[in-house]
């Protein structure tokens, strides 16, 4: 991703306004829910969707793309209410 760069002045209500190409360029969309996290005194800043496609792809490394891990789920629940 190229990098950008802006300076922008935090408002007396400690708000900020993110520039439309940084939303642009990162995805965000009006409505979206955004993650702040503090990262080596850095603010980093993501979107939900964004931080659960990393998440998916993260579980994906070791699953396979055949195996349904909401189906295991379910069979798994199945078989401990059976043996209740």
């Amino acid at each position: 991703m190229d990098r950008h760069e802006s300076h922008i002045r935090i408002n007396e209500n400690g708000r900020v306004v993110i520039p439309a190409s940084f939303r642009r360029a990162l995805g965000i969309r009006s409505g979206d829910t955004v993650v702040l996290r503090i990262e080596n005194q850095e603010l980093r800043l993501t979107t939900l969707r964004q931080r659960l496609a990393k998440a998916q792809q993260l579980v994906r490394k070791h699953v396979a793309p055949t195996t349904s891990l909401a189906d295991e789920l379910i069979a798994e629940r199945r078989e401990a209410a059976r043996r209740e």
